[in-house]
């Protein structure tokens, strides 16, 4: 009879589920169990990671979801590390993403993709964890995809009063101008940046 390590399985789909969390009711379906013994596993999870004093990391509950997150005792140096500066600096492909989505939000993830080329996961990433942008709803239609938009951190990082203050984009010019109104507006967004 083959064993199952449910606490193993828990905790790689609460990691897969990063911020979103997992429903009691997921979790159940998932493992395919009912879910008082979803929540047992659960349980014998959160008394793991309690026991073992090494492990920097727990599950919280919440708004119904369960979530990996970090202990509270290494709040310090999670500071440092979002504080340092060698993370205060944002990528040229988080600079385009975060500057199509201040001009088109809400937006989701496939229609900045269609914009830049290029696949923007880690990108949004960045700028969700910066706290730049923001999920703001759900697309209609199928799947229903996350739609992202700007924060009130962004605008008081950029000193904008609202997003009115961006600067107008030509409505028909050449492509040319265009790439060095894109160009001027990227040097702006990382002079700020590194201001």
């Amino acid at each position: 009879m083959e064993i199952i390590n449910w606490s193993s399985i828990l905790e790689s789909l609460l990691f897969a589920a990063g911020d979103e969390g997992l429903t009691l009711k997921q979790i159940a379906e998932v493992l395919e169990v009912d879910e008082l013994k979803a929540s047992e596993i659960i349980e014998e999870l959160i008394r793991e990671y309690e026991r073992n004093k090494q492990r920097g990391v727990t599950i919280v509950q919440l708004a119904g979801t369960f979530q990996l997150a970090t202990k509270k005792e290494n709040a310090v140096y999670l500071k440092k590390l979002v504080d340092s500066p060698n993370t205060s600096t944002l990528s040229q492909a988080a600079l385009e993403t975060l500057a199509i989505i201040a001009y088109k939000q809400p937006i989701t993830r496939a229609e900045i993709e269609e914009i830049r080329g290029v696949k923007t996961e880690r990108p949004l990433h960045t700028l969700v964890s910066k706290v730049l942008i923001k999920e703001v709803g759900r697309a209609e239609g199928t799947g229903r995809a996350i739609l992202y938009g700007t924060t009130k951190e962004f605008l008081d990082y950029f000193g904008l009063k609202s997003l009115k203050e961006l600067p107008q984009l030509p409505e028909k010019a050449e492509e040319e101008y265009v790439q060095e109104e894109v160009d001027l507006f990227f040097e702006k967004f990382q002079e700020t940046l590194e201001s």
